[in-house]
């Protein structure tokens, strides 16, 4: 190739041309009016009928909030000229056998299935035998028709448009909640449906659906999989299930799932962030909240985002706390009528629990609930000492909802240093409690302490199930806890009145029984030293997070028990920016051998049914669901398996060797006609069905 015999200046031009076509559109935005072309594009242009920018406008067409980031501007004028699509929005036309007709964008395809979201914006889960035929268009854009100098405009505004991915950027919503899941969807789900973590608001994993049952469970066999890119480990997300539509999590991301087949509908995603501590850190995510047309999310750095439903879209994105003061998120957000309730991350990394409710509308904060009090507050006579510059009490599970009561439940987490409580003298008000909230204005009605200056790491963090059950010959409105600390309570959920405490371990040296009071009585000999100090349960707890269940048909109160001892220090260490504030650690006690269990227990007594053992080694990590068919299902931890047990005898009747291990919990739905069970083993979502 020769060299160019053109002048420099000229060559500089060629040079810069080429520049301009090789890079990003908000390196060489277009000159004009870029107000007058917004207005254009959400006016007579009619662009928002189809695209979005942050958090405005349509579902059927590409987000446009990044475009001068994504595409180079010679790309962003020939698509506007031009019209085409991209694979995630290929136009259709569908003519069934029943001679009825759908038009709309494929988000997914196969030689066996089809997933389109309609004109409408509802997606439809189509079996590739009912399609007569299929009609694929250019786009549903059609040319553009403007003047040049409102193209000219418009240009400008489109090479302008970029979103601030730095950590801290935030922004709100603009619009109201659209049409969809309803907030009577959401208290009183459809036949079917898993609109929440827990499936229910009361946090009682137990469904109505009984095609699968004692009769027929051998028959249960995998019905799809969804390997989830880029999974960290073994999930915790707890699938939901809205509309025909599974969502499922990582962290800092959602997938939207055609819940009859696994197909991917959308995908939405962000970097997690560098330098965070404790649990963020791991990559931990539990899942999603959904209402109207929306799905909100909790960040690894502690903000809530809501994402649209049926496309991905960035609705909102609002930060709860600042990640470098030990803040994360990892829960699932619960929404109550129009708000957003959220918890937080960093337990045991010595920051300042609280409960926060935003508007799902727009991400704007309405009230915070803050679950230590701060120096000279009420209560804060309960922290006798510096911790209380350093307190903990997080609130990273999703608590319930009493719609009737109108109470909001929500467990806490342990008081730091978690196991030396010489800085914290008192019962450190709120941790290891359940407290109960209005939920409009975040007032406190009741709460109650499980385990008064905790000194072995025993959040609360256990599910508040909220059950409506005949107890001692008269209807109560009943919270039942399994608690990290060795027992079971029973409480009435209206006031707070301890109603039954007992041993759900065999391995509890730490305290005698529970008073009538309902706190506990303290053994001598238990505290933390630096020599160390054999004490059960271990640090893991006698069971964790994982969810419970309660059977109305067996009166039975199901949840996983570990048999466990650890051996307990504390020593004078401080806190530190970036570390973890534990004030001491655990070892292996010697000679003790963890055993773990599913374990029924009566409601009425507090004592153990039946129990199941996990034979072997594992974790203690997988939650339970009861079901209307006579069943309890959970993942065996030892061999990876997902079981299924009689809810009344305890008898096994089946399970699956998924070669996994748990780390969350399952859940059911059912999609035309057919029950499904579905769990995240490993990195994996997997659901079953009858065969």
């Amino acid at each position: 190739m020769p060299a160019f015999a053109i002048p420099d200046a000229e060559l500089d031009a060629v040079v810069s041309y080429l520049e301009v076509l090789r890079s990003p559109a908000t390196d060489h935005p277009t000159p004009g009016d870029a107000v007058a072309g917004e207005r254009f594009f959400t006016g007579e242009g009619h662009c928002t009928r189809c695209h979005m920018v942050r958090g405005r406008g349509g579902i059927l067409g590409p987000d446009l909030s990044n475009l001068a980031r994504e595409r180079r501007t010679p790309q962003i004028d020939h698509a506007l000229r031009e019209p085409g699509t991209s694979r995630s929005f290929r136009a259709l036309s569908l003519r069934m056998r029943d001679g009825a007709a759908l038009r709309g964008i494929a988000k997914y395809e196969t030689p066996f299935d089809l997933g389109v979201v309609d004109l409408d914006g509802k997606f439809h889960s189509i079996p590739r035998p009912q399609v007569a035929e299929v009609t694929w268009e250019r786009s549903l854009m059609p040319k553009m028709q403007a003047s040049t100098e409102e193209m000219q405009n418009l240009m400008a505004y489109l090479t302008r448009l970029i979103v601030d991915r730095s950590p801290g950027a935030t922004f709100r919503g603009h619009d109201a909640i659209g049409e969809g899941l309803t907030f009577e969807d959401i208290a009183r789900p459809k036949a079917g449906e898993w609109p929440t973590y827990h499936g229910h608001l009361s946090g009682n994993r137990h469904s109505s659906l009984d095609q699968i049952n004692t009769n027929n469970i051998a028959r249960l066999a995998p019905a799809w999989t969804f390997p989830v890119p880029g999974a960290h480990g073994a999930l915790q997300v707890t699938p939901l299930v809205v509309d025909g539509l599974m969502y499922v999590t990582a962290v800092n991301a959602v997938w939207a799932l055609d819940a009859r087949t696994g197909g991917e509908v959308w995908h939405y995603s962000r970097p997690r962030t560098p330098e965070l501590v404790g649990d963020a850190a791991g990559g931990i995510n539990r899942g999603v909240a959904v209402a109207g047309d929306r799905v909100f999310m909790e960040t690894d750095h502690a903000h809530v985002i809501a994402l649209h439903r049926i496309g991905g879209q960035l609705l909102w994105d609002v930060e709860m706390a600042d990640h470098r003061l030990h803040y994360g998120g990892t829960s699932a957000p619960l929404v109550i009528n129009d708000l957003v309730i959220a918890g937080v991350s960093g337990g045991d990394e010595g920051n300042r629990g609280f409960i926060d409710a935003y508007k799902a509308s727009t991400g704007e904060r309405v009230w915070r609930f803050w679950t230590v009090p701060a120096q000279g507050e009420p209560l804060s006579d309960t922290w006798v000492g510096k911790a209380l510059e350093h307190p903990c009490a997080s609130t990273w599970l999703t608590g319930t909802y009493d719609p009737d009561a109108q109470l909001l439940y929500w467990p806490t987490g342990n008081p730091c240093p978690d196991y030396n409580g010489d800085e914290r003298k008192g019962n450190n008000l709120y941790s290891n409690s359940v407290v109960a909230l209005e939920p409009t204005t975040g007032t406190l009605k009741w709460y109650f302490q499980f385990t008064p200056h905790d000194l072995h790491d025993w959040d609360a963090t256990e599910t508040p199930l909220l059950a409506d059950v005949d107890f001692r010959g008269r209807p109560r409105k009943l919270l039942l806890h399994g608690d990290r600390n060795g027992f079971f309570y029973v409480l009435d959920r209206l006031t707070g009145e301890f109603l039954l405490a007992e041993p759900f371990v065999r391995n509890l040296t730490w305290a005698t029984g529970i008073g009538r009071d309902g706190r506990p009585l303290l053994a001598s000999g238990q505290a933390p030293t630096s020599e160390g100090t054999r004490a059960c349960p271990s640090e893991a707890g006698a069971t964790n997070w994982p969810s419970t269940a309660f059977s109305p048909a067996t009166g039975f109160f199901y949840l996983m028990a570990e048999e466990s001892c650890s051996i307990f220090t504390k020593n004078a260490q401080w806190w530190k920016r970036g570390e973890s504030f534990y004030g001491g650690g655990t070892r292996h006690s010697p000679g003790d051998v963890s055993v773990k269990y599913l374990r029924a227990l009566d409601v009425q007594t507090g004592k153990v049914a039946w129990e199941i053992p996990n034979v072997g080694g594992g974790i203690l990590a997988s939650g339970l669901m009861s079901t209307a068919g006579g069943l309890v299902f959970y993942g065996d931890s030892a061999g990876g398996a997902l079981v299924a047990a009689d809810a009344q005898t305890g008898k096994l009747l089946w399970h699956f060797n998924t070669g996994q291990s748990w780390k969350s919990s399952p859940m059911t739905y059912a999609i035309d006609g057919t029950q499904f069970i579905g769990i995240a083993a490993g990195s994996t979502i997997m659901t079953f069905a009858l065969r």
